[in-house]
C-alpha cells in the first residue's frame, strides 16, 4: 500500500462531522418530508385546480403523473449524480430548485404550465430522499443509525398521511395554490441550514463520473412508461386501452434493458451489484411491501371515508393523522425492542401485527361511527414504527459504505414505486369487487325473493306514514338502491382489507432470510 493510499484511508476512517449528527439529520430530514408531502398534497385537490384551470379532472390527474414520473426515474439514479456533483452541492441544488418549481406551480396560469412545473419538480425532488439518507448513514455510527432512522421514519410515514389532511384543509380554506407555495419559506430555510451544517465526508466528495448514456436512457425509457402505466391505466382500462399497451412494452424493453446494460457496464449510472448483499436484497424487497401496505390503506380508507360514510375531504384526511401520531410514539419503544430482539424478528413482529390490524378492519358496517374508523387507521398505520426503522437499519448493516449512495437511491425508489404501484392496484380491487358483488347481489333484487319484497312493502309504508302517498313507490326503490349500493361497497372494502391482510402474513416468512443482527451489530462495511 503507498503511503498516500495509507493516509486518504485513515483520513476516512477518522472524519467525524463537524455539527451536531442529530441537528444535521433534522435539516436534511425536513428537506425530504417537504418532497414526500408533496407526493400526496394535491391529491384531493384535483377537481379545484381542473376547476380553476378549466379543465376535466381526468387531464387534471396529469399533474400527479408527470410528478411521479419524474420522481422515479431520478430516484433510481440519483446516487450517480451526487458523485458527479458531489452530495452537498446536488443536495442544495435540490432543495432551491424544487422550492423555486412550487413557486412557479403555484403562480401557473394554465394546466399545461402546471404539469410541466409539476414533472420539473419532481425531477429535483426525487433527489431529495436518497441523499438525506446517505448524509445520515455517513454522518451518524452503525450503533446510532436505528436512532437516526427514527426521525427518518416520521418523515416517510407521516408525509403520505399528514398529505391529503393538510391539502384538504388549505384548498377548503385558501387555495389550492398555497400547497405549492407553503414549500417556499420551508425550503429557503433549509437550503440555507444545509449549506451551514452538511459536508461532504471525504468518499463523497465530487469526482469525475463518465456519463452512462445507454443506463440512464433505458431506466428513464423503463420507468417513465411504467409509472405512466400505472398511474394512468385505471382510468384508461388498462390493457383494453392501445395506449396502455404501448407503455407496457416500452416499459418491458426499458427495464430489461436497463439491468442488462447495467450489470455488464464497467461504471453504470447506478450499481445493482448492492443486491448482492443478501441483507440489503431482502430488506428492500420487505420494504417495498411495506410501502405498497402503507399507500394502498391510506388510500382505501378516505375513499371509503368519502364515498360510502359521506365525510368531507378534511374529515376523511382527519382519519388519517391520528396512525402518523402514534407512529411517533412508537418509534422510541421500538428502538428499545431492537435492542434485546433480533431485527428480523421485530420485522417479522410488524408485518404480522400489521395483518391482523388489517383482517380487524375488515370489519366494516354502515354503523361505523368516526371513532371506529379512526382506530382501524391508527392499528394499521402503527404497525410501520415496527417496520421502517428495522429495515432502513438491517439493509446498511453489511453494505461497504462506498454502496451507500446507490443503495440508498434504490432502497428509496423501490418504496416509492410499489407505493405508486399499490394505489393503482387498491382502486381496481375495490371497483372490480363491487363489480362483482353487485353482479352477485342483483339476482336476488326481484318480485320472486319474498326478502325483497318485504323490505319494499316497508320502505313504502315508511313513506305513506310521512305522507308521500304518490311517491311513495319510487322512494322506496330509491331507499333500497341506496341500501343495496351501500351494501356492496362495504362487502368489496371488507374483501380488500382481507386480502391486504393475507398480503402482509404472507410476507412474515421473508423476514427470516435476514441475517440475525441486533441493532448495531453485525456491520460488516458500513462502520465508518
Amino acid at each position: 500500500m503507498s503511503a498516500p493510499a495509507g493516509e486518504a484511508e485513515k483520513k476516512e476512517a477518522e472524519w467525524k462531522p463537524r455539527h451536531n449528527p442529530w441537528l444535521i439529520a433534522f435539516v436534511v430530514t425536513m428537506a425530504a418530508f417537504m418532497e414526500i408531502l408533496d407526493t400526496t398534497i394535491v391529491n384531493v385537490s384535483l377537481p379545484h385546480i381542473a376547476g380553476s384551470l378549466s379543465s376535466t379532472y381526468d387531464d387534471a390527474t396529469w399533474t400527479l403523473t408527470s410528478y411521479l414520473v419524474a420522481n422515479g426515474i431520478v430516484l433510481t439514479i440519483s446516487g450517480w449524480l451526487g458523485k458527479l456533483f458531489g452530495r452537498k452541492l446536488y443536495f442544495m441544488v435540490c432543495i432551491a430548485m424544487f422550492t423555486v418549481t412550487s413557486f412557479l406551480c403555484g403562480i401557473s396560469t394554465s394546466l399545461g404550465e402546471l404539469i410541466l412545473f409539476r414533472l420539473l419538480q419532481g425531477f429535483f425532488g426525487g433527489g431529495l430522499q436518497p441523499n438525506q439518507q446517505s448524509i445520515i448513514l455517513d454522518v451518524f455510527p452503525p450503533e446510532k443509525r436505528a436512532a437516526a432512522f427514527g426521525l427518518t421514519a416520521i418523515a416517510a410515514v407521516v408525509g403520505p398521511v399528514l398529505g391529503p389532511t393538510l391539502g384538504g384543509w388549505i384548498t377548503d380554506n385558501y387555495s389550492w395554490r398555497w400547497i405549492f407555495f407553503i414549500n417556499v419559506p420551508f425550503g429557503i430555510l433549509t437550503t440555507v441550514a444545509v449549506g451551514f451544517l452538511v459536508e461532504d465526508p471525504p468518499w463523497a466528495k465530487k469526482r469525475h463520473e463518465p456519463i452512462d448514456v445507454i443506463g440512464i436512457s433505458l431506466i428513464t425509457l423503463g420507468f417513465g412508461c411504467l409509472e405512466v402505466m400505472v398511474d394512468r391505466g385505471e382510468d384508461d382500462d388498462w390493457f383494453g386501452s392501445n395506449f396502455i399497451c404501448i407503455m407496457a412494452a416500452l416499459a418491458a424493453i426499458g427495464l430489461i434493458g436497463a439491468v442488462t446494460w447495467l450489470l455488464r457496464a464497467k461504471r453504470p449510472a447506478v450499481n445493482l451489484r448492492v443486491f448482492k448483499d443478501r441483507n440489503f436484497a431482502v430488506a428492500t424487497f420487505l420494504m417495498g411491501a411495506m410501502g405498497a401496505l402503507l399507500y394502498s390503506a391510506a388510500i382505501v380508507v378516505p375513499q371509503f371515508a368519502q364515498q360510502v360514510m359521506g365525510y368531507t375531504a378534511t374529515l376523511s384526511g382527519l382519519v388519517l393523522s391520528p396512525g402518523g401520531i402514534a407512529v411517533i410514539f412508537l418509534i422510541p419503544i421500538v428502538g428499545r425492542l431492537m435492542t434485546f430482539m433480533s431485527i428480523r424478528s421485530v420485522i417479522a413482529l410488524g408485518f404480522g401485527l400489521m395483518g391482523i390490524a388489517l383482517f380487524w378492519s375488515a370489519h366494516l358496517v354502515p354503523t361505523l361511527d368516526f371513532r371506529h374508523l379512526v382506530m382501524f387507521r391508527m392499528s394499521q398505520t402503527a404497525c410501520l414504527a415496527f417496520l421502517f426503522v428495522p429495515l432502513s437499519t438491517i439493509a446498511y448493516a453489511t453494505l461497504p459504505r462506498e454502496m451507500n449512495a446507490d443503495a440508498s437511491a434504490l432502497f428509496s425508489m423501490v418504496r416509492n414505486f410499489f407505493g405508486s404501484l399499490s394505489i393503482s392496484a387498491a382502486t381496481a380491487l375495490i371497483t372490480e369487487r363491487r363489480q362483482a358483488h353487485q353482479s352477485d347481489m342483483v339476482h336476488w333484487m326481484t318480485p320472486f325473493h319474498q326478502p325483497y319484497n318485504e323490505y319494499l312493502a316497508q320502505g313504502k309504508q315508511v313513506m305513506l306514514d310521512h305522507n308521500q302517498p304518490m311517491r311513495a313507490d319510487a322512494l322506496a326503490m330509491r331507499h333500497l338502491y341506496t341500501d343495496f349500493a351501500q351494501q356492496v361497497a362495504m362487502l368489496a372494502y371488507n374483501e380488500a382489507f382481507m386480502i391486504f391482510g393475507i398480503a402482509a402474513f404472507c410476507v412474515v416468512p421473508f423476514c427470516f432470510l435476514l441475517t440475525p443482527i441486533k441493532s448495531g451489530g453485525g456491520a460488516r462495511g458500513g462502520a465508518h
